[in-house]
């Protein structure tokens, strides 16, 4: 049967321990470069339809209005790291399994969401998300493409990828006059971020918090300035510039688009 494990969408910050994700993937001058293969299950949650893979821990809100679909991924803990692998693409293939289709050698997804531990069930049946397993809950529409639904689980094979986005990284506003709540979206490249900074017209920089999932946070008035971010990637640690995002009558909300991504 379909995994029991539910959809997680926080709007607090995130306060789990840091954890290090075990692949990691090669880098040549910042150009991101996949991992190794490595082995682990999949199980899927929701319905044919994938709606309930909308909202979600990272943050990202309705998958398809902002362009990831339905082939997404709830990571486990593990994997999760805090909500910095918001973001991060997998290609994922069924491995020794009587259910995998046949002729198919991966998926790609992105990861959206946290699988949450369930320590009333042994990690080996049915806690499939425990530390320190390696674990992905897939939209079940991504899991039909590389197995039967009936399985339940799958053993499969995985590794980290580059994420190829269209256009240029997306920042969708929240918060109010005297605190900038914003959420980065369409990142490609690592998929993920480590570090932010903005800066108004009127300002110099400024350090953004991580906040939860794939949203960093200002305390600071920035209301009638144009801003501008500062983005580093948590895989590649390469920094690139947005400049002039939002315009000075930017409003809490809306989303502004750039030009600029990783690779």
């Amino acid at each position: 049967m379909a995994s029991s494990l539910q959809l997680w969408s926080f709007s607090f910050i995130l306060m789990a321990s840091t954890l290090v994700i075990i692949s990691k993937p090669v880098l040549v001058l910042g150009v991101f470069r996949p991992s190794p293969w490595q082995l682990a299950h999949a199980t899927f949650y929701g319905d044919d339809t994938a709606s309930e893979t909308m909202g979600g821990a990272c943050g990202y809100g309705n998958l398809y209005v902002n362009g990831y679909g339905i082939e997404t991924a709830a990571l486990s803990t593990t994997l999760f790291n805090n909500g910095y692998s918001c973001g991060t693409c997998y290609q994922i293939k069924c491995y020794q399994s009587k259910w995998c289709y046949k002729g198919l050698p991966f998926i790609t997804v992105t990861a959206t969401n946290l699988c949450p531990p369930n320590w009333s069930q042994d990690s080996n049946d049915g806690g499939w998300c425990n530390p320190p397993r390696s674990h992905f809950d897939l939209s079940k529409p991504a899991f039909m493409q590389i197995a039967q639904w009936q399985a339940g689980i799958v053993p499969v094979f995985y590794r980290r990828v580059a994420c190829i986005r269209k256009g240029g990284l997306r920042f969708y506003f929240q918060g109010n006059g005297y605190w900038l709540l914003v959420y980065v979206m369409n990142v490609g490249g690592g998929g993920d971020i480590s570090g932010m900074w903005v800066k108004g017209s009127g300002t110099g920089w400024i350090l953004m918090s991580h906040n939860w999932g794939a949203s960093y946070q200002a305390f600071a008035t920035l209301g009638g300035q144009a801003l501008s971010f500062r983005i580093t990637s948590y895989t590649t640690r390469q920094t690139i510039t947005a400049w002039n995002v939002a315009p000075s009558n930017w409003n809490v909300g809306w989303t502004y688009g750039t030009n600029v991504n990783f690779r």
